[in-house]
């Protein structure tokens, strides 16, 4: 049972033009906990036609909103930074609750997605263009820059309220107005979200959130993506998914931010601080329960350490306490849904077949509490030939592979399709910089496991997307340059 100090922040309904509404249709959707697997609430379950309304709603109040000062977005955004961190411990428990994490990392998302909205908050207010020296006398070139109009933002179910946040706080910085659909496994958090946003007086129609399930999502988002009054769709998903936005958006050329799979690598080097290493292995891979895009995926360890270092690991992760978010213990909540877990025992199975030895973990965690848990797992002699090599897990799974030397690990390192983070441990300074370049992914992590911030461009390169989210890059996705050149001056 979901009891909250503030019980209006639980919304079923649409947020469509101010006004809280159900699904055209009357559909409902159920939200359940993955802690039980029992449904505990249910929303809206939408169609195209709401997300034309919510569009219809969106570009209505765009003109208003775009005209406004900077400094009035960035005051509302204060407002609603503010409200969020008041309402800290209720959101947590939605979180949660929809999602599984443990109670005290749903603290931490709150105050990581509250963050952006502070961050872009600050940032409306430097908004800059620029004066270009001109080539002939009698001329003054301007450079500026603009909202890019109407954006659809569509989240995944990892991060409920960090990365609804960190769509939605740049586009209204800029001056955009939102349609969004927050994942079907999650939405509860982004509704109190909006109804906070309703509270600290944004108008009506600048924020639209739709939700709708598995089946009628295609719908939702494809009427979006045919409309041409919506000029900027920003995803955070799979690269499959990223990779149909593309497609159906090119029609109507729209800017597109993309952060999708990930495949990212970890290594430590025979140099490295192992005790660090471990602690920055623990941060990064275990937190979600694995369940992040930017979670180290295939573990490369030099062969002179190796065993040290798997014993250290081994020892930490064997100690992890696996339970729902409602014990204040648990470290280790459980997995999404029946498919996640699914996907964990097959990559685990498969790897054993294929000569992989399980130190500690390798198996589900069956208990009353429910069955979406697994239990955290170090693997050793993983190979490039296991599914978890080239695959993300998306899970509490370590899989180590041995290496020898510097190019070997490299290569193996990029051999893969993704590129959005990358982790090394190492003391030497030549080679930190050789590998920091040589890494072919968005974002490297120099020893140092936890590597995300509000002030830093987050993204990848190759099959993991384009676009950056946070940092003065993030709020450019949302603008465009418009150059105006005035002559007749002389």
């Amino acid at each position: 049972m979901l009891t909250l100090s503030e019980p209006t922040l639980l919304r079923s309904q649409n947020l469509i033009d101010g006004l809280w509404r159900d699904a055209g249709l009357g559909a409902r959707l159920a939200v359940t906990d993955p802690a039980t697997a029992e449904a505990f609430a249910n929303v809206a379950d939408s169609d195209a036609g709401d997300a034309r309304l919510a569009a219809d709603a969106a570009a209505a109040a765009f003109p208003a909103w775009s005209r406004r000062p900077a400094r009035e977005r960035a005051q509302l955004l204060k407002r609603w930074h503010a409200l969020i961190l008041d309402h800290q411990e209720d959101l947590a428990r939605i979180i949660s609750t929809e999602q599984g994490k443990p109670l005290k990392e749903a603290r931490g998302e709150v105050q990581y997605g509250a963050s952006y909205v502070e961050w872009f908050a600050e940032e409306a207010t430097r908004i800059c263009g620029d004066i270009v020296a001109e080539a002939v006398p009698g001329r003054k070139l301007l450079v500026l820059k603009e909202p890019v109009g109407v954006v659809a933002a569509i989240t995944p179910w990892n991060f409920p309220l960090a990365m609804i946040a960190r769509k939605i706080a740049p586009a209204l910085a800029a001056g955009c107005t939102v349609v969004a659909k927050p994942a079907e496994d999650t939405p509860l958090t982004a509704l109190a979200l909006a109804w906070l946003a309703q509270q600290a007086g944004m108008p009506a129609g600048v924020v639209n959130i739709v939700t709708a399930s598995r089946e009628h999502t295609p719908g939702v988002v494809d009427a979006w993506l045919a409309d041409s009054r919506v000029r900027k769709v920003t995803f955070t998903g799979s690269t499959p998914v990223g990779k149909h936005l593309a497609r159906e958006s090119a029609a109507t050329l729209k800017k597109l931010s993309l952060e999708l799979g990930g495949n990212a690598p970890f290594i430590v080097f025979d140099d490295a601080d192992l005790d660090a290493a471990v602690d920055g292995l623990m941060a990064s891979k275990f937190r979600n329960g694995g369940q992040t895009c930017v979670c180290p995926n295939r573990v490369y360890v030099h062969d002179t350490v190796h065993d040290d270092f798997v014993e250290r690991l081994a020892r930490r992760v064997g100690a992890l306490h696996v339970g729902p978010a409602t014990e204040d213990a648990a470290q280790i909540g459980p997995m999404i849904n029946a498919r996640a877990v699914d996907k964990i025992a097959r990559h685990v199975e498969d790897a054993v077949s294929r000569g992989a030895r399980v130190v500690t973990g390798g198996k589900r965690v069956r208990s009353a509490d429910g069955p979406y848990y697994y239990a955290p797992t170090v693997l050793v002699d993983a190979t490039p030939a296991m599914e978890l090599s080239c695959e993300e897990t998306f899970g509490p799974v370590a899989p180590i592979f041995r290496f020898r030397d510097e190019a070997e690990v490299i290569r193996d390192a990029n051999d893969t399709p993704f590129g959005l983070a990358a982790y090394f441990y190492s003391n030497d300074i030549r080679r930190i910089w050789r590998v920091a370049q040589a890494l072919e992914t968005g974002m490297v992590g120099i020893n140092e496991g936890a590597i995300a911030a509000e002030a830093a461009p987050f993204g990848g390169v190759k099959e993991s997307g384009y676009g950056r989210e946070g940092s003065r890059h993030g709020l450019d996705d949302y603008m465009h340059t418009k150059y105006l050149c005035q002559g007749q001056l002389g």
